[in-house]
């Protein structure tokens, strides 16, 4: 469900206006009268949503335990699914036809723009002792707490709320954020933005809405020019205390755990879970939907293919494994090489 402090809703919409939009068909006996009030993930959502379910195992199985109201599906999916409470519409593609209805509820998701005469909207909450450098803007709605200071020429976007005693450096863009006391980013960050997400078909590339939020707890330190990307339902979190070194992407729908450390170049495609006391080595590189378990430490310029790997280790290589085991096999490499050169083959 969308955040009303960053998106407006244009619904609600009835079933039938649902299923023109998205090319759809409803199962029989439903009321094509109904309201659908939003949209919503398959674990969040509730008798007045709209969900879809691409077909994997997970989210089979999300859809046999999730209370939406409808959900799209695929007309192979439509066959073999038993037990879901959700009245189901049979489409195409459930993940295009989810980000067309997602259009049509929030037209207006990509950049929200505002109108103001001056820098600061007079409805922004500006707390005692805030210092604000030449050239900040600040949204409507906005909250900065006591004490914070934000440098020159950064953007606080509508409905953005800052914690207290928070250093934001110049020229940070900071929008569909909630951010924690005592957070400081550095210059040139920016947090917010729509993740990278894409429904590819024969006319191209369509944008996935992206109507989530980014949340950062206190305590946490971001590099210069960090980019944290906003979920795409849901939110991308980073746990409190964690530091984040310069130039490091993270993207939408990433859960981040307390007291991580994430050094320079690291790459963190959508939906990673990182646990309390990861640690990444730069230019780490991880594939979507990973997840590392708490103290896991990862070598510099490791890959790490979707998967689970357990908390309490170190791993290094591509693809990714146990540090010992990687170190052997570089080992062994290496000394295959001499013996090949010493027996006149190299």
């Amino acid at each position: 469900m969308a955040d009303p402090r960053f998106y407006a809703n244009q619904g609600p919409f009835s079933v039938e206006e649902l299923c023109s939009a998205v090319s759809g068909s409803l199962d029989p006996g439903s009321d094509p009268a109904t309201l659908v009030h939003d949209l919503a993930s398959l674990n969040g959502a509730g008798p007045q949503h709209l969900a879809f379910c691409e077909g994997s195992k997970a989210a089979r199985e999300a859809l046999s335990r999730s209370s939406a109201g409808f959900c799209l599906v695929s007309r192979a999916l439509a066959q073999t699914v038993e037990g879901a409470c959700a009245r189901l519409i049979v489409v195409g593609d459930p993940l295009a036809a989810f980000a067309a209805a997602a259009r049509l509820f929030y037209p207006d998701h990509e950049q929200v723009a505002w109108s103001q005469q001056t820098a600061v909207d007079p409805t922004a909450d500006i707390g005692a002792d805030v210092m604000l450098g030449p050239g900040v803007v600040v949204g409507p709605g906005a909250q900065i707490g006591a004490g914070s200071r934000i440098g020159a020429g950064s953007v606080i976007g509508r409905g953005v709320a800052i914690g207290r005693n928070a250093q934001i450096g110049s020229q940070v863009t900071l929008s569909h954020a909630y951010v924690g006391d005592q957070v400081l980013i550095l210059p040139g960050a920016r947090i917010g933005q729509p993740g990278f997400g894409f429904v590819s078909g024969p006319k191209g590339h369509a944008k996935i809405p992206q109507l989530g939020r980014v949340i950062i707890q206190d305590n946490v330190e971001i590099g210069a020019n960090v980019t944290i990307d906003r979920g795409a339902l849901g939110d991308t979190v980073i746990g409190e205390g964690t530091k984040i070194d310069n130039l490091v992407q993270i993207g939408h729908n990433c859960r981040i755990g307390r007291h991580c450390v994430i050094v320079s170049q690291v790459g963190l495609s959508g939906s990673v879970e990182l646990g309390d006391y990861v640690i990444l080595g730069g230019q780490v590189g991880i594939a979507d939907h990973a997840q590392i378990g708490d103290g896991a430490r990862i070598a510099a310029k490791a890959g790490v293919p979707s998967g689970t790997y357990p908390g309490g280790r170190d791993y290094g290589g591509f693809p990714l494994r146990p540090i010992i085991q990687w170190r052997r096999e570089v080992a062994t490499l290496a000394l295959l090489a001499k013996r090949r050169k010493r027996d006149g083959n190299g």
